[in-house]
């Protein structure tokens, strides 16, 4: 921390839940060849701006084009971080599902029901790292992480 006039400050836990509104949840599987797990970050209500940089040889990425300032979309629901590669970025669509259960999403109909969430996802690779290949995040634990951040 420091007394210089508008320096960043420290929150009380110096984490991403300091900022107001934003909630974190994490889901995981260890065990019987799992060694996984899916994070997800939940916006405030109403979304909130994001933006993203894609590095490296390989990125496992799903929505992260929606972030462009220059698209319809301008707000997000939630972010998801994940293991399991590109197998594993089903997480999302757990993520999206909920937030659709909860209205929370770009309107897209009359019905405030009719919502489709924007949830950007970058996966990494952890495959085999339990013993089993197939034993990845999927969409059970994406809905799993979001409801552990509500």
């Amino acid at each position: 921390m420091t007394d210089r006039p508008g320096a960043p400050t420290q929150g009380p836990r110096d984490a991403l839940t300091d900022v107001r509104g934003l909630r974190v949840g994490h889901a995981q599987r260890i065990g019987d060849g799992h060694l996984t797990g899916t994070t997800v970050v939940l916006a405030p209500e109403g979304g909130a701006i994001a933006a993203v940089d894609v590095r490296g040889g390989g990125p496992g990425t799903r929505e992260t084009d929606a972030l462009d300032p220059r698209n319809l979309v301008q707000r997000i629901e939630a972010i998801v971080l994940t293991g399991g590669s590109a197998f594993g970025l089903d997480a999302a669509s757990g993520v999206a599902g909920w937030l659709e259960d909860h209205g929370r999403g770009f309107r897209v109909g009359p019905d405030p029901s009719q919502v489709v969430p924007v949830v950007p996802a970058a996966a990494l690779f952890d495959l085999g790292r339990g013993g089993d290949w197939r034993a990845r995040p999927d969409a059970a634990l994406g809905r799993a992480a979001a409801e552990a951040a509500a």
